[in-house]
């Protein structure tokens, strides 16, 4: 397997918690810190695609950035476009952490899911 990369805030315990995790199964990782390297438009795109998430889910939800915005109120009449848009600009607004794989991407922590990496 490639080597994964984990895009994360390495102030988060979530975050933390997961490299651990990461790290005892024995996984090698490139370590991204999104505050400084926000994810592109671009990456954002094919993550969501590779994750069968609903758009919604890569927000990071219990943010204070998503909160101070009004996101919760002002998501549901935004389109797709400007969603990616939106998130693109500030990473903290980006669900973390996020293990990326060539066919693969997760999103939050869920040790069940992160399984499937092994």
């Amino acid at each position: 397997m490639k080597k994964l990369t984990f895009v994360c805030y390495p102030r988060c315990t979530t975050c933390q918690k997961a490299q651990k995790w990461l790290m005892e199964k024995g996984i090698a990782i490139d370590v991204r810190d999104i505050k400084k390297n926000n994810p592109t438009e671009a990456e954002l795109r094919k993550w969501h695609q590779l994750s069968g998430l609903p758009l919604k889910r890569l927000f990071n939800t219990s943010g204070l950035k998503y909160k101070e915005l009004g996101l919760k109120d002002k998501l549901p009449a935004m389109s797709e476009d400007e969603q990616y848009k939106l998130l693109s600009t500030d990473g903290m607004l980006v669900k973390r952490p996020i293990l990326v794989g060539d066919d693969v991407v997760l999103v939050g922590f869920k040790e069940n899911e992160w399984l499937a990496v092994e």
